[in-house]
């Protein structure tokens, strides 16, 4: 069995907005987890952030980045490279994989969207549903 065959169904994670961010970086210099999945708990607060970086090599640099908030899951589940990524029902794009540099305390999920966005340009505010869905 190949690695793309082994994933089977699994549940949405689902969460709230806890805080919104305003900012852009074009040389942030995120570095790209060697995981391509994560297991999150309920109550974690991640921080969500956007990029137009396709690569998943790990260890690949992640500079072109806005930052959309904070988030609270209200579930436990798995995140997994390739997901997608839901705010207020608007689909923003999806998990390229996670930054660790703040870790313990949070991941910074890294989310694939054609420009790098951040929760202002979105009009986003706190208590927005969130969801990740399977890919």
């Amino acid at each position: 069995m190949s690695a793309a065959d082994e994933n089977g169904a699994k549940r949405i994670v689902r969460g709230a907005l806890v805080k919104v961010l305003r900012h852009r970086r074009t040389e942030r210099g995120m570095s790209l987890e060697p995981h391509a999945s994560r297991c999150v708990q309920a109550g974690e607060v991640h921080e969500l952030v956007t990029t137009d970086h396709t690569e998943t090599e790990e260890g690949s640099r992640i500079d072109r980045v806005g930052f959309l908030g904070f988030a609270e899951l209200s579930c436990a589940g798995v995140l997994d490279r390739g997901d997608e990524f839901w705010v207020g029902g608007r689909f923003v794009g999806t998990v390229l994989g996670f930054d660790a540099c703040h870790f313990p305390n949070h991941y910074n999920i890294l989310i694939t969207a054609d420009t790098p966005v951040s929760g202002e340009d979105l009009g986003l505010a706190p208590e927005l549903p969130i969801e990740f869905r399977a890919g």
